[in-house]
């Protein structure tokens, strides 16, 4: 398989070529980061748990940071380079 291919969000593009930036995975782990003031974008899978991903559109809209919806966990896993779905992802400035 070709890793670029399999990394690419048709919403996004390829997130390690459009961010040199570091990435972080996780609802917990972007809930603090937003509260630190230190995420850039997110995304989020639209096949994830909306009680994960609504709050974390919510805080996003309220503090107006970019955020983007994802097709799927597996897309959005595989995007952040990782074996597993994601519900959440983020940049961090």
């Amino acid at each position: 398989m070709d890793a670029k291919k399999d990394s690419k969000i048709v919403e996004c593009g390829t997130m390690a070529e459009n961010h040199g930036d570091k990435l972080i995975v996780g609802a917990k782990q972007i809930r603090k980061g937003l509260n630190a003031g230190r995420i850039a974008r997110v995304y989020l899978a639209q096949n994830a748990d909306p009680a994960i991903t609504e709050p974390i559109a919510a805080r996003c809209t309220e503090e107006c940071i970019d955020f983007f919806w994802v097709k799927s966990m597996s897309d959005l896993g595989r995007a952040c380079g990782i074996d597993v779905g994601a519900a959440t992802a983020a940049v961090v400035k």
